[in-house]
């Protein structure tokens, strides 16, 4: 399926490839054009807009596209609900909701000057998605086994955690 979005990709627009592969649909082929041309290819190539103005999959009630999406697309994995935060954060500038957004910020406007076009950048950013999500992960087990790790040391705690990520 194809799917399009507007050219000099950044925060919303690199994380939505990486949802969309990961979660919706793994052969995604992405376009982005500019902001103007999206309609034309909609119409013309049958693609899926996301994260452009007046879309369906793009900013709405307060929320990003990638929200948009995994709410459209009844994603329910706790995990990337809590990677919705960092993204959310990052893309709104809304730090108080998750402070690790200012990093993806930072890291996403260094990437998109690191490389020679958007699918380059969606490449060598899904790698940053990848690792967010296992952080994710982490903190919510640490956050549901919080009494548990309490009374263990480092190794054990280690232990427990790691046998806890491959479940």
């Amino acid at each position: 399926m194809k799917w399009v979005t507007r050219e000099f990709v950044h925060v919303d627009r690199t994380a939505c490839p990486w949802l969309i592969k990961k979660f919706i649909d793994p052969q995604a082929e992405f376009i982005f054009v500019p902001t103007e041309k999206i309609e034309e290819i909609v119409k013309n190539q049958g693609a899926t807009p996301f994260d452009a103005p007046g879309v369906k999959l793009g900013h709405r009630e307060g929320k990003c596209s990638f929200e948009t999406i995994i709410d459209e697309y009844k994603l329910e994995d706790p995990v990337l609900h809590e990677l919705a935060k960092i993204v959310h954060s990052a893309d709104t500038r809304d730090t108080d909701l998750a402070p690790e957004g200012i990093g993806l910020s930072a890291i996403m406007t260094g990437a998109r000057f690191n490389v020679k076009d958007d699918f380059e950048a969606i490449e060598k950013v899904a790698y940053v998605y990848d690792a967010l999500y296992i952080y994710c992960k982490f903190k919510l087990l640490r956050r549901k086994y919080k009494d548990e790790l309490e009374k263990m040391n480092r190794k054990q705690q280690r232990e427990f955690l790691t046998e806890k990520m491959r479940e």
